[in-house]
């Protein structure tokens, strides 16, 4: 079954639990009126309004039933997630195959993931885009642990063109119009790439490529890379449709991307169903099993 992505935003709300119903009371509202959702059906809460409350044990179930909960700061940008403590029965195992992974097979397994976003990044582009053939150009020149940094110089042709080589946009992390559509999509897409790794039974600190010693999610990080060109696509869209500034109604059309249809494999489903196969994959790499990631792409990717 598909998780569902849960929104607080719009109004004050306090969250509690009862009978393993999460339940959205509203203020001054019959409590006999609140909405309610299953626990078991949930798998991720985003909350953005600074009046939101919640009670212990809602808090607590959500993490029984494997959700994440993503709070949002005075920006309305993702500032935190709460995930569960992993009960997967091989935990151990596995962040024990993560510490022990050889550099050469983080650097390979980085190859992948470079390639992989570099071809999402052509395949955002028109097919009589020159830009287009540069970066599937660029994919196959990526070495093991990327020295020659093409994930940089891919972004610097894909960004010149992102919106048509007419319009030149400039990547701005800290930016404020579509650079924070993106942020706020890219932000999404980590959460819930995290989500799947501590379901698999990873440490999302242990990462591949990134290591900031203060980065609790640097192998979110690193696998989130891939499908950042999703976000891309959607922010795309919404600003053909002169949606510009990060509102009600583009929070809710960015949260759609998690129930958007990819391949993974061959195999078509929503993202978070990928993202679990994308997870899988690394864990067979980790145990030397398999030698090759799997990530969603886009239906249209050709």
């Amino acid at each position: 079954m598909i998780k569902r992505t849960l929104e607080i935003s719009r109004e004050p709300a306090h969250l509690a639990v009862k009978l393993d119903q999460l339940l959205i009371q509203r203020p001054e509202a019959d409590p006999r009126t609140a909405a309610s959702v299953p626990c078991e059906d949930i798998g991720l809460v985003m909350v953005d309004h600074p009046q939101t409350t919640y009670s212990h044990a809602a808090l607590a179930r959500l993490m029984d039933f494997g959700a994440a909960v993503v709070l949002c700061g005075r920006n309305h940008l993702p500032a935190g997630i709460l995930l569960p403590f992993s009960s997967h029965s091989e935990v151990v195992w596995r962040i024990d195959d993560q510490v022990s992974a050889a550099k050469p097979l983080r650097k390979r397994l980085w190859r992948q993931i470079v390639q992989a976003k570099v071809r999402a990044q052509a395949f955002n582009l028109s097919e009589e885009s020159p830009a287009r053939a540069k970066l599937l150009a660029l994919a196959g020149e990526v070495k093991s642990g990327d020295p020659a940094n093409v994930e940089a110089q891919a972004a610097k042709i894909y960004w010149s063109v992102w919106l048509g080589a007419e319009r030149p946009f400039r990547r701005d992390p800290d930016g404020d119009g579509l650079n924070a559509l993106l942020n706020y999509g890219y932000a999404i897409l980590r959460a819930a790439v995290a989500r799947a790794l501590v379901a698999a039974g990873l440490h999302p600190a242990l990462g591949l490529h990134h290591s900031n010693r203060a980065n609790a999610f640097c192998l979110a990080d690193d696998l989130v890379e891939p499908i950042r060109p999703l976000a891309d696509a959607r922010v795309r869209e919404l600003a053909e449709w002169g949606k510009n500034a990060l509102d009600q109604s583009v929070k809710a059309q960015l949260l759609q991307l998690l129930v958007a249809e990819v391949r993974t494999d061959g195999q078509t489903g929503p993202l978070m169903v990928g993202l679990h196969r994308t997870v899988s994959s690394l864990v067979q790499c980790y145990r030397g099993t398999e030698k090759r990631l799997l990530f969603p792409a886009a239906l249209d990717t050709s």
